[in-house]
């Protein structure tokens, strides 16, 4: 099978007038969810008050994103400064999917004993 290039749909335009008030208000939108999205990930520094520390460059904590509360456990890295900027790798859990695992300790205990 054949692998699919990803191709950004804002740079696709099918259409023989590229001024077309549709394609440009697409465009806008298009480039306005980006910028978006970029701002919300984009964190200057780290406060660690607020988390619990994991490891020296890995930390949980509770957050709120979209109305839900959720438990994220994040690797962090530190930039030429010395300051610790949030990395990809790291987990969010939802509260439901956070009380499961928590059921789940005292089995996961017994697994870690009998490795041992």
């Amino acid at each position: 099978m054949p692998k699919r290039k990803n191709v950004s749909k804002e740079f696709i335009d099918n259409s023989d007038d590229s001024d077309d008030a549709g394609s440009v208000a697409k465009k806008a939108k298009m480039k306005s969810k980006a910028t978006a999205a970029t701002s919300t990930r984009v964190q200057a520094s780290v406060d660690t008050d607020d988390k619990l520390e994991l490891s020296s460059k890995r930390f949980a904590s509770v957050q709120t994103f979209k109305g839900k509360i959720m438990v994220s456990i994040r690797e962090y890295w530190e930039d030429s400064e010395g300051e610790l900027k949030p990395g990809k790798k790291g987990i969010s859990l939802s509260l439901d999917q956070w009380e499961k695992l928590k059921s789940f300790v005292p089995e996961i205990d017994k697994r870690i004993a009998g490795t041992s």
